[in-house]
């Protein structure tokens, strides 16, 4: 069974930092690129930032690119986001994924940027 654990989220202030977890299993993690989305209020699910399998490649949406850094740890299963710089447009729910649809993600973690 495939299974995303995604983590980390909570309530920041502007400028602040949160660094998210994506704990997978179920499947063979080392193979496969992993992505990360999220999905404001209101808004479609959107891709954020996606780490090919060897942690080689990496990849932003414009809007996060130079604030957000992707990484994983093969070892551990479990992929990664660190979101610096934070605006209160990141605010969503963050999913982790095999795939940049969302297929299998996860229930999400909430980030909530707000003074």
């Amino acid at each position: 069974q495939v299974l995303l654990v995604e983590s980390g989220g909570g309530l920041v202030q502007p400028g602040g930092s949160l660094n998210l977890s994506c704990a997978v299993s179920g499947f063979t993690f080392s193979r496969f690129w992993m992505y990360w989305l999220r999905q404001a209020p209101g808004k479609e699910l959107e891709w954020v930032s996606f780490i090919s399998a060897d942690g080689a490649t990496v990849n932003y949406a414009n809007s996060v690119k130079d604030r957000f850094t992707i990484s994983r740890d093969n070892a551990k299963n479990t992929v990664y986001l660190q979101m610096n710089g934070l605006k209160p447009e990141d605010t969503a729910l963050y999913y982790c994924s095999r795939d940049a649809r969302g297929t299998d993600r996860g229930r999400g973690t909430q980030v909530t940027v707000s003074s």
